[in-house]
């Protein structure tokens, strides 16, 4: 987790700051680039999304997504 957070650091992602409660903390935030990075990462996947389900209709896309979350959940167990 700390290799990824150096790598989002250096790209200048995200910064870390200590935390309010507990110098010893390092709280992760998400600098200006992050976020619009993130927005269009959202707006990216969200357009994949829409054309790989075209050809559902709205209902068959929607158990589609059901499906894959009973899948996802029990991949995770």
């Amino acid at each position: 987790m700390v290799a990824l957070i150096d790598e989002l650091e250096a790209k200048g992602l995200v910064e870390r700051r200590p935390a309010a409660d507990d110098r010893r903390k390092n709280v992760v935030a998400l600098t200006d680039p992050g976020r619009e990075t993130l927005a269009r990462a959202l707006r990216a996947t969200e357009e994949a999304e829409r054309e790989f389900l075209a050809r559902l209709s709205a209902g068959d896309a929607a158990t589609f997504r059901r499906l894959l979350r009973v899948v996802a959940d029990g991949a995770a167990t």
